[in-house]
């Protein structure tokens, strides 16, 4: 007689006592996602179709206004670029830093885990502390400027924060100091999945440490790689916490620095117009969401895919 499938067999071996214990450890999980994801997404969704106060139940049916004037908004689509700008920036400038630093840190160095230390400290600092020490430090009278005239570079001392040529470029370097120490540890974790067999049988064959590094560790790196892109993306989208800190709910419009995020804020909350609001929550989770769909299906794919058939 000829064996079932494997794929049958197992679904025969599934018993109740196995399928309530999934249950058990999965339910509590989806109970939270459905409760604290799917469903304020579906409410902030019904109220974007409502001018509405944020008390009460909306009955001001404005049908699709909100999203149109979204989309019509000239702040919204300055906010949208800078959100772009973002993105591109962090992946260009935080990428190659933080490979040369987990490079680096990969080697035996005197010192090396304190520096380890030193680059994470920043990430486990609250956004909060962190810019709020920031905005002092970068003001015309701050601590930056005071350093660059005590040291006789006073013609480099700038308003960091209110030019619009520097405020984007100083929000970059805030985040960058900010989240690198992440992207660090993450490439140092992957590092240590590569077998060190593999350097030695190239320095065997006459490889030089950056022709190892180039033709063996970055490629084997490149999934962590492509996961770290995939968060820095995702977070450069929702960027608010420092932002608003640092430049507040007026100046970051005037400064260059507003994103989506902080117009929904400005303009929702802090203008009274939860409706609307919630509305640019839409249109922000949309914006995200396809993105992640986007960069699942066409760079995560083949990570998955090779997790997947090594599962079987």
């Amino acid at each position: 007689m000829q064996a079932p499938p494997p794929s049958r067999a197992r679904r025969r071996g599934i018993g109740w006592a196995q399928r309530l214990e999934i249950t058990a450890l999965s339910g509590p999980a989806i109970v939270m996602f459905v409760g604290f994801v799917i469903f304020p997404v579906l409410m902030a969704a019904y109220y974007g179709f409502y001018r509405w106060k944020g008390f009460g139940v909306p009955t001001n049916f404005v049908n699709f206004d909100n999203y149109k004037t979204i989309l019509q908004d000239s702040d919204f689509l300055e906010a949208l670029w800078h959100n772009g700008l973002i993105v591109v920036l962090s992946l260009v400038i935080q990428g190659p830093i933080a490979i040369g630093l987990a490079l680096l840190l990969n080697q035996r160095v005197r010192g090396q885990s304190v520096i380890r230390v030193l680059i994470f400290v920043p990430f486990v600092i609250a956004e909060v502390i962190a810019g709020t020490g920031w905005s002092l430090m970068l003001q015309a009278n701050g601590a930056v400027n005071g350093v660059l005239r005590s040291i006789g570079l006073g013609f480099l001392a700038e308003d960091w924060l209110a030019n619009p040529k520097l405020a984007l470029w100083s929000l970059m370097a805030i985040l960058t100091w900010k989240y690198i120490g992440f992207a660090v540890i993450l490439f140092l974790a992957g590092m240590q999945n590569i077998p060190e067999e593999l350097s030695e049988a190239a320095a065997v064959d006459g490889a030089s440490y950056w022709q190892t590094q180039r033709r063996i560790t970055l490629p084997l790196l490149g999934p962590t790689i492509r996961i770290w892109a995939f968060l820095s993306i995702i977070g450069a989208l929702q960027l608010f916490d420092l932002v608003y800190v640092i430049w507040g709910q007026y100046v970051a419009g005037t400064a260059g620095t507003s994103t989506m995020a902080t117009y929904m804020v400005v303009e929702g909350r802090n203008a009274g117009n939860y409706g609307y609001g919630n509305a640019v929550a839409v249109v922000l989770f949309v914006i995200s969401l396809i993105i992640a769909l986007v960069y699942q299906r066409f760079v995560l794919r083949r990570d998955t895919e090779g997790a997947l058939t090594e599962g079987r």
